[in-house]
């Protein structure tokens, strides 16, 4: 079975990764893949890798509008969900929506905004919804969040708290390109320009569609809920792991799985497509014992999905 739209999700990644973001064709799979699952990525690297131009790039080319929060230490939550203004023409308060209210939002820098404006995107990221004085508004469909995030060792930066960290589908890096497209980057200089000429080659409702197909029509089997359930329960008893994997991480790696299903043009989840996309929905959930803080939760987590026994067909 043909699943909708599949081929031209495919010819967008392969459009971006091959043309205009060469050297990212993982971080451009993980996004496509966070919003076809309903969830959010967090791209954390150093500055200055192209997370920026990557966000920007897929809302254009999938024909989404486009937000951009950059984050800093004195922005209020009300500078990314809006506010209400007094208008003395019509003797009442008007509602300004904030750059939340677009299908893609960049929220860059996350961990220089303070705590309080951070748990501003809680509600949106969770219930696609904004409470402002009281009053709900919907936010569109499709909704995607790419949050940027800095290395905690860099000045000025607050660490993301777990709550937070949760709300993300997935995680993962940019990393320098490989030297010869870097050398081809350093000779045409920044291609921002050219980023914003890209024509869209979906539009919103095809994105919906294949949403929808990924939600209902890519099945996960017994099989493979009990072969994600072991690697959840393995986290949460690793000798080096305080807390492991959460609930709704489960949920977002079977999400994120049926997604690389999708993907692969298979209307049903394999065990191989659990394992693709483990370390990118769990890694950052893992709170590490004290004396294990200075080891990659990415290598904790890689050995262990690899001691969990795959399930037979």
């Amino acid at each position: 079975m043909s699943l909708p739209h599949r081929q031209q999700i495919v010819h967008v990644i392969e459009t971006l990764a091959n043309r205009h973001l060469q050297g990212k064709i993982q971080a451009v799979k993980l996004t496509v893949t966070a919003l076809l699952s309903g969830g959010h990525i967090l791209l954390e690297d150093i500055p200055g890798l192209g997370k920026t131009t990557l966000a920007l790039a897929v809302s254009r080319v999938l024909g989404l509008s486009f937000g951009r929060v950059q984050c800093t230490s004195d922005l209020l939550p009300t500078d990314i969900t809006g506010l209400s203004i007094y208008n003395r023409d019509e003797n009442r308060f008007k509602f300004l929506p904030g750059p939340i209210f677009n299908n893609l939002v960049l929220i860059d820098e996350i961990n220089r905004a303070m705590p309080k404006t951070q748990s501003a995107l809680l509600e949106a990221m969770e219930e696609m919804r904004v409470t402002v004085e009281g009053v709900t508004y919907p936010l569109p469909d499709p909704f995607l969040v790419i949050a940027t995030q800095n290395p905690v060792e860099q000045v000025g930066t607050f660490p993301l708290p777990e709550s937070q960290l949760d709300r993300f589908s997935l995680r993962t890096g940019i990393g320098y390109p490989p030297p010869s497209v870097e050398k081809t980057i350093i000779r045409g200089g920044s291609i921002r320009e050219q980023i914003l000429q890209l024509e869209p080659l979906l539009s919103r409702e095809q994105i919906q569609q294949a949403k929808a197909a990924v939600r209902d029509q890519v099945y996960l089997s017994e099989k493979v809920a009990d072969y994600i359930f072991a690697i959840v329960a393995a986290s949460r008893e690793h000798p080096m792991v305080l807390s492991g994997i959460s609930t709704r991480g489960a949920i977002n790696l079977a999400e994120a799985a049926k997604a690389a299903a999708y993907l692969e043009d298979r209307d049903h989840v394999v065990p191989e497509d659990v394992r693709q996309v483990a370390v990118p929905v769990g890694a950052h959930r893992l709170i590490l014992r004290p004396e294990h803080e200075t080891v990659s939760k990415q290598e904790v987590l890689r050995s262990l999905v690899k001691q969990i026994p795959v399930p037979l067909a």
